[in-house]
């Protein structure tokens, strides 16, 4: 019995997708453990009695541009001053 074209694109077009999808679930399981293992280090770190809130924040800060960080400072502070907050 010879298959249709349309039936072979189907099987190789399912076959791909069901690699995607595979794919998909193993990162999500990377994903996962990743998390966890983050969760342990801020739980080790706030043990040996850094505060993990402000950790967090550091961490952010140290992903943005200098720049932009120097601006929204600089705004914060009119803002406090403004409100009698300095």
């Amino acid at each position: 019995m010879e298959e249709s074209q349309s039936e072979a694109n189907y099987r190789v077009t399912a076959g791909e997708l069901r690699q995607f999808v595979e794919r998909m679930e193993r990162l999500d399981v990377e994903k996962k453990d990743i998390a966890e293992q983050q969760k342990e280090v801020m739980a080790e770190a706030k043990a040996r009695g850094y505060d993990t809130k402000v950790m967090r924040k550091v961490i952010a800060l140290r992903k943005r541009d200098k720049d932009d960080i120097a601006e929204e400072e600089a705004v914060l502070e009119m803002y406090k001053e403004a409100l009698g907050m300095s």
